[in-house]
């Protein structure tokens, strides 16, 4: 890792990496198999702030820091990887696939104090996820709403405005380059360990 830590990607612990080793490397993970309507293509740091934010706009009470900070960690294990498979080639990888990634994503919860998903939890994250995957699908991708129905089975109508748009300013889905958005993750990442102790 940048930071001199060593993960051992076949038995992770929760002590294998810091905050800026994770940050960098959603930073440098890219969604859409890293193909971009943009000049850049989109990280799984961007889109796990867009997550956030759609979470937090949808609820109806503030979310509870431990939940936003679940949140915007959902895909944690994939910056550790280094590695955003496209949906439809996991069932080709497998059961040892799906367990690599399943004890990252226990080392994460474990170092970051996070609890499992409950079922309203995961179904309100999936919601939000869902409507990150279709509006960048169109937004960021360059899909159209219709190739989002069909081949990605997302039925949700892609959203028009970006949700990070009023946090950050800047051009309305633009990704952004690997250092702003390690800088951005983290300060949220920091902000929410802070308010979750």
């Amino acid at each position: 890792m940048p930071s001199g830590k060593r993960l051992d990607l076949l038995d992770p612990t929760p002590l294998d990496w810091d905050d800026s080793d994770l940050a960098l490397g959603l930073a440098r993970t890219y969604r859409w198999g890293g193909h971009s309507a943009w000049p850049l293509p989109l990280s799984v740091a961007q889109h796990s702030l867009t997550v956030l934010q759609l979470r937090r706009n949808a609820s109806p009470v503030p979310l509870a820091p431990v939940v936003a900070l679940r949140e915007l960690l959902h895909d944690a294990e994939e910056g550790l990887l280094g590695f955003d498979c496209i949906s439809v080639l996991k069932p080709f990888l497998g059961d040892a696939f799906r367990e690599l990634t399943r004890r990252l994503e226990q080392a994460v919860f474990l170092r970051y104090g996070l609890p499992g998903w409950a079922r309203t939890d995961y179904l309100a994250h999936k919601r939000a996820d869902r409507l990150a995957a279709a509006s960048e699908a169109v937004h960021a991708a360059g899909w159209s709403p219709d190739e989002v129905r069909r081949t990605l089975k997302i039925r949700v109508r892609p959203l028009a405005d970006d949700p990070l748009l009023p946090l950050y300013g800047g051009t309305a889905w633009e990704p952004w380059p690997p250092g702003l958005a390690c800088e951005r993750f983290l300060a949220a990442l920091h902000q929410l360990k802070a308010e979750a102790s």
